[in-house]
């Protein structure tokens, strides 16, 4: 929330402030407290995981306070709003930024009870919009980040590349990499909304990634190791040996390559058979209670019909049993939803182990062989026994 100039000359804090500050300089002073704690404050880029391309930008949402802080503009004739010369308000369009580059989106992490940052690059703000189009999300939205709603579809997107950019004439002025968005609405309940003001922007769903933690996981590809090792025997750093010891120090690496891949692989392994455990026995809990929640509320039903004297004691309980019904039936089909994610992710991580599990069963027999045609004994223990496990979890 820094300091803005005003119409007048003098600067304000944020978009609520008053206009008394005569300088920036001043208004930061007074402001200086909040300036600290951003100092103090984790600042976070997200990315994109290779793994979970398709959930990036899964819907766009209609909300009353976008985290990007830019209302949308829609086509209209009432006042305050923009009039977009010879397109009718009843083409019911609106058009928004999705998401801005580098701009910094303020995030509370109530497991951590700390507050932070989150931001996306011009790249990653590109390749979300590229891959929301991909997956064909351009017909997913939802109203205020929760109920799915039809009669939106998106109809135009575009990355701005430059100051003559289209996004001006509707009244913007965002950095180059801003991704916009133009949606027609077909709701008749969401125009009003929008109409009235209720509804002023944007928000985006979907999975996105801590940058820092992705790049912890980053290991140098096998291609990657032996380019470098030619590199050292081009400029003579390593020299050459006998064919058997070659053939003995290459299986032993690959055997120790693909034993490390397979160790990173068996907790994932094991979250996600845990992840999908933990759902599954949610889902069986919620179902017990959502048929104990229906019973509650066909019997406040039949109370509210019998006891005329009661009335507004069984309408209050069939209101109460109504909201737990849909409490239950939405913590049941986000339950649903975690199984056939983790269903997924996991059936990806045992299609990776399958592989690591062949090919470490391969260059474990062809190793035991050189052993032996070359009279050595080669340790394959560790490898052995993480063999042994994925075995089990496959």
């Amino acid at each position: 929330m820094p300091c803005e100039k005003c119409e007048n000359g003098k600067y304000k804090w944020g978009k609520t402030g008053s206009c008394t500050y005569d300088s920036v300089a001043e208004c930061e002073e007074a402001n200086k407290d909040y300036y600290e704690d951003m100092k103090e404050t984790k600042i976070v880029e997200l990315v994109i995981a290779d793994d979970s391309q398709e959930l990036a930008i899964d819907a766009i949402s209609l909300v009353t306070s976008p985290a990007i802080e830019q209302d949308f503009v829609f086509f209209g004739k009432e006042k305050n709003n923009l009039t977009f010369a010879k397109v009718d308000e009843e083409k019911r369009m609106l058009v928004s930024p999705a998401l801005i580059p580098n701009k910094q989106i303020f995030r509370h992490d109530p497991n951590t009870d700390s507050d932070y940052y989150v931001y996306f690059s011009p790249d990653t703000v590109r390749k979300a919009s590229e891959l929301y189009l991909k997956h064909n999300n351009h017909h997913k939205a939802t109203y205020q980040h929760q109920d799915r709603v039809s009669g939106v579809l998106t109809v135009e997107s575009w990355i701005k590349e430059g100051d003559s950019d289209k996004s001006k004439l509707y009244g913007y002025d965002l950095p180059n990499g801003t991704w916009f968005v133009k949606m027609k609405i077909e709701n008749d309940e969401l125009w009003q909304e929008i109409k009235s003001g209720n509804l002023r922007g944007l928000s985006i769903e979907g999975y996105f990634t801590n940058k820092f933690e992705q790049m912890q996981k980053t290991k140098p590809t096998t291609e990657q190791i032996l380019s470098a090792f030619n590199e050292l025997v081009r400029e003579g750093k390593i020299t050459t040996m006998s064919k058997a010891k070659r053939i003995e120090l290459g299986l032993a690496d690959d055997v120790e390559k693909i034993t490390q891949q397979a160790k990173d692989l068996i907790p994932d392994l094991n979250r996600d058979i845990d992840a999908i455990k933990v759902s599954e026995k949610n889902v069986v809990t919620e179902s017990k209670l959502l048929t104990k929640k229906e019973g509650i509320l066909e019997k406040a039903d039949k109370k509210k019909r019998e006891l005329a004297r009661a009335f507004e004691s069984a309408t209050d309980a069939a209101s109460t049993a109504q909201r737990e019904v849909r409490e239950s039936e939405g913590t049941l089909q986000s339950n649903k939803k975690s199984i056939d994610f983790f269903n997924k992710r996991l059936d990806k991580t045992k299609g990776k182990a399958s592989k690591l599990r062949t090919s470490l069963e391969k260059k474990l027999d062809t190793l035991e062989k050189a052993a032996k045609d070359l009279g050595v004994k080669i340790p394959t223990g560790e490898a052995t026994k993480v063999l042994k496990k994925l075995i089990s979890l496959l």
